[in-house]
């Protein structure tokens, strides 16, 4: 009955470990169901008109084609909208909670899901290229690398198993030969064995107890568990070793363009020093504005479009329209002659800018803000101020990094006077500005050679030196460009709060690690002498084969099953 009791335990805590261990890979599966299974494609005649629709298999559609989308069915492939508006959950991606509206020229994920609007969408990116496609893979093999923790286990588990082997020999070979010579009383020998089998018992209990899968089971699957986790919360963590270093991350390199602000002007507040109305003043800016390429002119005019209830208003037509670069615009409208721009370009074109206007101006630089003067026929008529907005929760992600014991660093290509005022408004003390981006590199590796372990959040265009020189590269807001090479973790929203959770599921996987391989070495550690009969001959306990299998098969789906515990983390909360 030993050797039957002792397969089926060894039998049932595999079925169990592999149970449990497919638990750990459900993220992926998530994922790739995802995608539907069918899509509806528009047929167009030769004019561009839809002379009908059909259901095809979803792997088939190919580049350019046109698939509709109605509401409640899923987004089959990347690509933008054409035709209809509608609103797309898209928290099984980037895990965004709130549906993101579109409209035509939007672009919208595959594998999404389309709430209230039909959609006609122009396929982009389809089968492997797709987003949701880079992501499954980004994740497998995320999955499969290994964390350097993994080492240890490695290098411990190489002399285990001929370390156990040799101790159960020794084992048996010593009770053998104390039951040969009388080494303890014949009253020790159960009644239906002899000393050969006592010994051989107690050997075959250490070889059976001895668990090195504990060990190999302790790092992988925390990983699998957290890279899963981390890509259904729209944290995409490429590897073990991206893992491990962000759990030792004890300083962090902010860019600030579109990673602490928003990356995209906007009209803050607008000044009048004529009497006017707001909605006329804005009709003669946007006008002369419209045909500007400068972002500050293009946020003006965006600005403006909230006056008018209609989608594409058509402004006043611009004469003797003239742009001068780095300066500002004039043109002639309605027969006003309107100049926006700053303020040498006003001083150039001979008009006088009060003293009041001049306050303004000293006050919204002050504050990070960029002022733009407008003036009518050589006259100043209002101020309209625009800034990079700050992102919402920046100034509490911040603060909550600094009880982390995380240092927070902003490094910037931006002048020093906008730079103090963005570091003092989101609570950062140590500002680096007027920084290129080879620049950047060079002060993440300044601050490793004074033994700090950096880690850069960037948006992954001119920050991918520094991302690249950091411990752990964070690539923010990147959307649905999933293969940022240079990035070790993938920040799918351009939420900053994902760097906390990066960060914070990183620490909390190592824990659970670490815990591992202490229960793992602890078992072996003290089951190896139980079961080699060290407790015998005070206590007359022995440790028979079938019971030293159940406890192994147990110590493997317990180590398993505290790394599956991962998968109910929820991200720190600001403001607790």
């Amino acid at each position: 009955e030993t050797s039957s009791m002792l397969i089926s335990f060894i039998l049932l805590g595999k079925y169990l470990e592999i149970l449990a261990k497919g638990k750990t890979s459900e993220a992926i599966a998530k994922l790739m169901d995802l995608a539907p299974e069918t899509a509806t494609m528009l047929i167009y005649d030769h004019e561009g008109n839809v002379v009908g629709e059909k259901e095809i298999d979803s792997r088939l559609i190919q580049k350019n084609d046109v698939i509709k989308v109605v509401p409640g069915g899923k987004v089959a492939s990347d690509g933008f909208v054409i035709w209809g508006q509608s609103h797309v959950n898209e928290s099984m991606i980037t895990g965004e909670s709130r549906p993101v509206a579109k409209r035509k020229g939007d672009t919208v994920i595959g594998g999404t899901v389309n709430e209230n609007g039909v959609l006609h969408v122009r396929a982009t990116f389809v089968g492997s290229e797709s987003a949701l496609a880079q992501i499954v893979r980004l994740v497998e093999s995320a999955q499969m690398a290994k964390a350097p923790v993994q080492k240890f286990a490695d290098q411990i588990s190489r002399v285990f198993v001929p370390l156990v082997i040799i101790l159960s020999l020794l084992t048996w070979l010593a009770w053998f030969l104390a039951g040969r010579l009388h080494g303890y009383p014949n009253s020790w020998i159960p009644s239906s064995m002899d000393s050969f089998q006592l010994a051989l018992q107690f050997g075959i209990s250490v070889m059976v107890i001895a668990c090195p899968c504990a060990l190999g089971l302790a790092t992988p699957t925390a990983v699998m568990v957290a890279t899963g986790v981390g890509a259904s919360q729209g944290v995409l963590i490429k590897g073990g070793q991206a893992l491990e270093s962000a759990q030792k991350v004890d300083c962090i390199v902010f860019d600030k363009t579109g990673t602490l602000t928003i990356g995209k002007p906007v009209v803050v507040n607008t000044r009048l020093l004529k009497n006017m109305v707001l909605r006329e003043f804005y009709a003669y800016v946007a006008a002369a504005e419209v045909n500007s390429e400068h972002p500050l002119g293009k946020a003006v005019v965006e600005h403006a479009k909230k006056f008018h209830s209609e989608e594409s208003h058509v402004w006043t037509e611009a004469r003797d329209f003239i742009s001068v670069t780095g300066h500002g615009v004039k043109a002639k409208i309605s027969g006003r002659a309107v100049m926006v721009g700053n303020k040498s370009f006003m001083l150039t074109s001979g008009i006088d800018i009060p003293v009041e206007a001049l306050e303004i101006l000293t006050e919204e630089e002050e504050k990070a803000q960029t002022a733009i003067i407008v003036a009518m026929d050589q006259e100043v008529v209002g101020i309209i101020s625009v800034s990079d907005p700050i992102k919402p929760n920046a100034r509490e992600v911040i603060s909550y990094l600094k009880s982390m014991k995380v240092e927070s660093i902003m490094v910037t290509g931006d002048n020093w006077g906008t730079a103090n005022a963005i570091s003092k408004e989101v609570g950062i003390e140590n500002t680096v500005a007027e920084a290129k981006p080879e620049q950047k590199a060079e002060k993440v590796k300044e601050l490793q050679s004074a033994g700090r372990t950096v880690a850069m959040v960037g948006d992954g265009i001119n920050d991918s030196p520094a991302l690249v020189s950091a411990d752990v590269g964070l690539a923010i807001g990147a959307g649905t460009d999933v293969a940022i090479e240079a990035a070790d973790i993938v920040l799918m929203k351009s939420n900053l709060e994902d760097v906390i959770t990066a960060i914070d599921l990183s620490r909390k996987t190592f824990f659970r690690i670490r815990m591992n391989y202490v229960w793992a070495l602890g078992y072996n550690i003290i089951g190896i002498p139980i079961a080699a009969g060290v407790l015998f001959p005070s206590t007359r306990f022995r440790l028979p084969p079938w019971v030293a299998g159940a406890a192994m098969a147990a110590s493997s789906v317990s180590v398993v099953c505290w790394s599956l515990l991962l998968r109910y983390y929820k991200s720190p909360k600001l403001g607790r």
